[in-house]
């Protein structure tokens, strides 16, 4: 009773943000691999490029004096007019320049909602709906019949943030003499590989001319281009596109010998590790918010340029190359300030607070009651959107290596078990305030008898303390280790953990470091955990392998190389992901359905609830803030926020 009433206050409170929210969502079958829904051939992507002499180009006065080149020399001649969110998500606006978005974070050189703001991928899929692919950093793209070649064209005319011009030698550098460089790239990336398989053959480069170049396959890969514009938040500085000339005169077959052995010796490395030396130099899109980024040549809207203990300080890209309706270089806001701050504890204090002006990575729905009772003080806004993960799945590592643990784990009785014990009603209700779903994944039915009896049959007897005890006579542990990426996985874990202890099983939760979690997590060393996975999203990609099955994953992505070898009902769900990736449309609506029956069938991990809410904190005077659609789209769409006068 208390928890309905508690239910329906927040209801009533929520009312005048969630209305209009509450679509039907969209159905996750119809998904797209590299074009729209149609069994047509490939076409040329959809762009909406305009001349840049065709329009009059507009700076930012922040620009003004500072002895730059014409703001037509310093755009490509085809600018990028910024993709407008769908009409049903954002009433766009043009805007006007100026201020400092303020963001915060918990983890160390780590700001998700920058990343993605920033972020820029070879290629676009507007609201990030995967419905329709774009021209972004690229002008665009055309696709062979058979889906095996892609040929891409560049902006002419387009430039690194330091003003040199982005040509196809930036992309033949980048694949072949780093992408294909043994060093530098010991394990060849699967995504880059025909069908997307650690088994296929690698991508053959070719350079048309300056502004054209060309990809091909020895296999189908109809995904290849979805995968260039959302899947695993990919920028274009993932392996396709580096500056060359920046990274040049580290590289051994560039530079003079001495010269590289001299910088490896003031940065205090060794003889043989120059692959390390020149890897840090370069900077990927993951490490666009840490310290290398510093005075690295970028194409993302705004540049880092300050870096302390407590504050990163970014300011706009003179040489960004998007533009408005009207012909104003993006983006309107001049800066970015991330604050570092301890915990998420202090993520929220300093949100409800006012000093934050946009916040999603770390709200969560379980704050929904204090952030709408600090709005007007606080003085910003409360949006509730689609979140575009499942994000509190739960995880165990069916690899790690006690062989007592794997025995337990790897029976498919014991995780069925487990899902029976999990009232998603009850998590829904506590956590989410209703509003989220059981999931449809797999089997969300709670029966708690129908579990005991599973354990029961697996022969875990309950030992004089009454906790069930293992293969070898010991009271049997489920140990959690989270990370407390967002608010909800903490409260949440703790209502797992009394879940499971109710079929009599030992289940302990601690709370680490990010960092130290990650660290972990990449040593195959936790057991068990929880996190959010982007199956909503990254539907060829993401199935949350890396949590539930490292050592499998690391061998199939290396072609056995490294890592276990999985048994053959794993291969079977990686042979079904892996289809959807090179299938048409229709065929991977269909294997995505086999996807689903393999994860119910077999639970490998909990998808326990979906179509869960989003809260999106942004500041009262902050415009062009889509209100539907994914809250994630807002952060794809920062270089359109600003300040209303």
């Amino acid at each position: 009773m208390k928890r309905s009433f508690v239910t329906m206050v927040v209801c009533l409170l929520l009312f005048m943000t969630i209305s209009g929210c509450f679509d039907p969502p969209a159905d996750d079958t119809t998904a797209v691999v590299g074009e729209k829904l149609t069994d047509a051939a490939p076409q040329t992507a959809s762009t909406t490029e305009v001349s840049g002499g065709t329009m009059e180009l507009k700076q930012a006065p922040m620009l003004d004096g500072r002895n730059l080149p014409p703001i037509q020399d310093r755009l490509p001649a085809e600018v990028k007019v910024t993709n407008e969110m769908p009409a049903d998500m954002l009433k766009y606006e043009i805007g006007t320049y100026g201020g400092t978005l303020r963001t915060v974070t918990s983890a160390v050189g780590w700001d998700a909602d920058v990343f993605v703001m920033n972020n820029e991928p070879l290629l676009n899929t507007p609201g990030i709906l995967g419905t329709e692919i774009t021209g972004n950093v690229l002008l665009g793209y055309t696709a062979s019949e058979d889906g095996k070649s892609f040929d891409f064209q560049m902006r002419k005319g387009l430039k690194w943030s330091d003003g040199t011009p982005v040509t196809t030698e930036d992309v033949r550098f980048s694949i072949e003499d780093m992408l294909f460089n043994e060093e530098l790239t010991p394990v060849f990336p699967a995504w880059l590989k025909a069908g997307g398989k650690a088994e296929g053959s690698p991508l053959s480069f070719k350079v048309v001319d300056e502004y054209s170049f060309q990809i091909t396959f020895d296999q189908p890969y109809g995904g290849f281009p979805i995968r260039l514009a959302i899947e695993s938040w990919r920028g274009y500085s993932d392996y396709l596109l580096k500056p060359a000339h920046f990274l040049k005169p580290f590289h051994k077959k560039y530079a003079d010998a001495k010269v590289v052995e001299a910088a490896m010796k003031e940065g205090q490395y060794g003889d043989a590790e120059w692959a390390k030396f020149f890897n840090d130099k370069d900077v990927t899109s993951r490490e666009l918010t840490k310290p290398a980024a510093l005075g690295f040549p970028v194409l993302y809207p705004w540049v880092m340029v300050k870096m302390s203990d407590t504050t990163t300080e970014y300011e706009r890209n003179p040489y960004y190359f998007k533009v408005d309706a009207k012909g104003n270089q993006l983006p309107y806001i001049d800066k970015i300030q991330s604050a570092l701050v301890q915990n998420i504890e202090m993520v929220t204090m300093k949100t409800i607070a006012g000093e934050v002006d946009f916040s999603r990575e770390s709200a969560a729905l379980i704050k929904m009651p204090l952030y709408k009772e600090n709005e007007q003080k606080g003085g910003y806004r409360t949006l509730l959107s689609d979140m575009h993960v499942t994000p509190t799945d739960i995880f165990l590592n069916l690899t790690y290596a006690d062989p007592v643990w794997r025995q337990v784990v790897q029976d498919v009785r014991f995780r069925q078990a487990l899902s029976l014990a999990l009232n998603r009603e009850e998590i829904i209700d506590t956590i989410y305030y209703g509003f989220a779903e059981p999931a449809k994944i797999m089997d969300s039915t709670f029966n708690l008898d129908e579990a005991n009896k599973l354990l029961d049959e697996m022969g875990m007897k309950r030992g004089p303390d009454g906790f069930r005890v293992g293969p070898d006579g010991k009271k049997f542990t489920v140990p959690f280790e989270i990370g407390a990426q967002a608010p909800d996985i903490v409260p949440l874990t703790q209502l797992i953990v009394e879940f499971w202890k109710n079929l009599g099983l030992d289940v302990t939760m601690k709370t680490i470091d990010q960092t130290l979690w990650t660290t972990r997590r990449d040593a195959n060393e936790i057991q068990a955990t929880m996190m959010w996975t982007h199956t909503p999203l990254w539907y060829m990609a993401d199935w949350g392998q890396s949590f539930w099955g490292r050592l499998w994953k690391v061998w199939l992505d290396t072609g056995g190389q490294q890592g276990e070898e999985p048994p053959a009902d794993v291969k079977r769900l990686y042979d079904l992901i892996d289809k959807v990736a090179v299938s048409p449309p229709q065929e991977a609506i269909t294997a995505i359905e086999e996807v689903k029956k393999e994860m119910s069938k077999n639970a490998w991990y909990f998808v326990h609830i979906e179509n869960v809410k989003q809260p999106l904190i942004v500041n009262a005077k902050l415009g062009n803030i889509p209100e539907k659609g994914f809250a994630i789209a807002a952060d794809f769409s920062g270089e359109q926020f600003f300040f209303k006068q």
